[in-house]
């Protein structure tokens, strides 16, 4: 029996699991005395948006020129002053030589405009993005400070990564807003970023500890031998092979720092979480709105670990 017959049983098994699983939930939903409106939830990723075009002045309309689905209407003031203004044809409400006053509609033009739940995913993304940035930074740092000889520089080490380490996120938040943010007047987006990297950056610190104490003193020692000196030899010998050993720990805290990144809406940040909270303000389709939400961070998560899994094969190709 080769391999691929050993295997399709349990696939088999993997597959009913799975259809059992579904069921399951399907009938416990059925249960759930609950109008489901998914019907509302595809205008918070995109939208229609119409918006009025005013004269600004009061004028006349010279010319009313249609093209299509847009018309350019031509406004002129007393003073001679020209506009033109682009509104939607079926939307149009002047006619040609028809005098207006400021603020009057000339008609509506619509475009779409990203939703709610985009505009939270964008930034989520880019506060994630920026603290983890500074959070590998920070952990590289006191990384290779608690591997140091150096008794003060270690202690420094320990000591940051035992107290954030040791500290909730949410109360870490608190404290980088209500704290110091006021007292060094820094904003709400800033004190988020502060925050989340000085969390991910203390368990970067940890992972890149392991990974250098990971490798055999040996090389070290060769390298020493060669005439290398101790920077040198931690950038260009022990680093290159500690990262090959990090980085599914590593790739694994990241994604955290993106799902831990949700807490940042109890400082009015308006990312993913915040802003399905304002939407089932609004239309209270509760259970949509949260599965729509955990979906969105469950792909993020999902193509970040294929990315990380394309440099892991990568990687194992130069050893």
């Amino acid at each position: 029996m080769n391999a691929t017959e050993k295997i399709w049983p349990w696939k088999i098994l993997l597959a009913v699991i799975l259809i059992f699983m579904a069921a399951g939930t399907w009938g416990a939903v059925k249960q759930i005395d609950y109008q489901w409106r998914w019907y509302r939830v595809p205008q918070y990723f995109f939208y229609l948006a119409e918006d009025a075009q005013k004269i600004p002045f009061d004028g006349i309309v010279t010319k009313v020129e249609k093209a299509g689905k847009t018309t350019t209407v031509t406004l002129t003031s007393e003073s001679s002053e020209i506009v033109t203004v682009e509104v939607e044809t079926e939307e149009l409400r002047v006619s040609e030589g028809e005098e207006l006053f400021e603020d009057d509609t000339v008609g509506f033009s619509s475009e779409w405009r990203l939703g709610p739940l985009m505009k939270g995913l964008w930034t989520t993304l880019w506060l994630s993005a920026i603290a983890s940035v500074f959070a590998l930074i920070l952990g590289l740092v006191a990384g290779l400070a608690k591997v140091s000889k150096n008794y003060t520089l270690r202690g420094l080490a320990m000591i940051y990564v035992e107290c954030i380490r040791g500290t909730p996120l949410l109360v870490q938040i608190f404290i980088a807003y209500f704290f110091l943010g006021t007292v060094f007047d820094l904003s709400r987006n800033v004190c988020g970023i502060g925050a989340l990297a000085l969390f991910a950056g203390a368990y970067v610190a940890e992972i890149v500890r392991a990974g250098i104490q990971a490798i055999p003193p040996g090389q070290t020692e060769a390298a020493r031998s060669l005439g290398m000196t101790m920077p040198q030899t931690m950038m260009d010998i022990i680093l290159p092979q500690a990262f090959k050993k990090i980085l599914p720990p590593l790739s694994g805290q990241f994604i955290s720092l993106i799902k831990d990144s949700s807490l940042v809406s109890v400082i009015a940040i308006t990312d993913l979480t915040k802003s399905g909270r304002e939407i089932i303000t609004s239309t209270f389709a509760t259970f949509e709105v949260w599965l729509v939400v955990a979906a969105m961070y469950l792909l993020v998560t999902s193509l970040l670990s294929q990315v990380v899994f394309y440099m892991e094969r990568r990687l194992a190709v130069s050893d």
